[in-house]
């Protein structure tokens, strides 16, 4: 099985590669169109500014490749902002896969979020074999809204999408790679979809 981690100018993307050797699936980091479409698994990293990656994106025609992505595909973190509708950071329009906004929190809360938080009313095979309200590691300023796509629910001032699902293509807010035991198998139920 060939797992592909999309390169951009987004950082976080060595600790991906280094949590997949750690559960025994190497992966391989590109921004070459055809080994992502190639790949039996996607996933799409990130820590960065929404509308700087878009750009990028959007420059290597890797926004259409994404959006015609037709296997399992995994968004983390700034990878899951940009498969929403909108992003406020920086007004940046998205990748349109998931009906969401992402938006910045509240000014009276501390931002961005660091630290490790619950994913409750968690559902779907990426949280198989997590029981109750797994907690995972969060590190974020934005956050995307509820909507019909939402598998997971974070609380931080107000309840947010910490996972979202459609289709083929999946996002969690939180960190999987720094994520202890509960990242690990949610990292290893991706690779099993």
């Amino acid at each position: 099985m060939s797992t592909a981690i999309v390169k951009y100018n987004a950082g976080n993307i060595q600790s991906v590669l280094f949590a997949m050797e750690r559960i025994g699936a190497p992966a391989m980091v590109t921004d070459d169109p055809e080994l992502i479409r190639k790949a039996d698994k996607v996933i799409f990293p990130g820590v960065g500014e929404a509308s700087s990656a878009m750009k990028y994106l959007r420059e290597r025609n890797l926004d259409e490749v994404l959006r015609s992505l037709k296997q399992p595909v995994l968004g983390i973190c700034l990878g899951m902002q940009l498969m929403c509708r909108h992003s406020e950071e920086g007004d940046t329009a998205c990748l349109g896969l998931f009906d969401t906004m992402v938006r910045k929190f509240d000014q009276g809360l501390k931002t961005p979020q660091i630290g490790w938080n619950q994913a409750a009313s968690v559902k779907g095979k990426l949280f198989e074999g997590l029981t109750g309200s797994p907690y995972f590691y969060f590190v974020h300023s934005y956050y995307a809204g509820l909507c019909d796509e939402t598998v997971a629910v974070t609380e931080y001032g107000i309840n947010f999408s910490s996972a979202l699902q459609k289709d083929n293509f999946y996002g969690v807010q939180f960190h999987p790679e720094k994520s202890a035991e509960a990242g690990q198998r949610l990292l290893q139920n991706f690779l099993n979809l």
